[in-house]
């Protein structure tokens, strides 16, 4: 005759322990802080320009910045800009980027940049 085996009940308790330590965990390690964000446009399609709108460059490397051709120092670019024409609508600021430059400086840079009026910042990458 065959011995009857005995089938022993599973037990939820450690399972339940295990998904409560592991939702802890991950809520003890997220973070909840909100970042800020930089809007970004893409290029529009070419067009007839009108002559309302001045264009700049702006060249971007990982220890130089220069605006049309002459070095500029981060915290001077709002003077670099400040001399607008009113008569004029925007500004158009070309953004080109070395291969050296980090996503942190690049935001820097865009951040100062969002702060002055009338600019149309359009960034170049590779």
């Amino acid at each position: 005759m065959r011995k009857r085996t005995r089938r022993r009940r599973l037990t939820m308790t450690s399972l339940i322990d295990v998904i409560f330590l592991l939702l802890l965990f991950f809520m003890l390690s997220s973070t909840f802080s909100r970042f800020a964000e930089v809007e970004l446009s893409t290029a529009g399609a070419g067009g007839a320009g009108t002559s309302d709108v001045k264009m700049s460059f702006l060249q971007l490397g990982e220890n130089d910045l220069r605006v049309d051709g002459q070095d500029v120092v981060i915290g001077a670019l709002p003077g670099t800009f400040a001399g607008i024409s009113p008569q004029a609508e925007t500004l158009q600021v070309i953004v080109s980027l070395h291969d050296d430059v980090t996503a942190q400086r690049l935001a820097d840079v865009l951040v100062i940049l969002r702060r002055i009026e009338r600019l149309k910042i359009n960034v170049l990458g590779s």
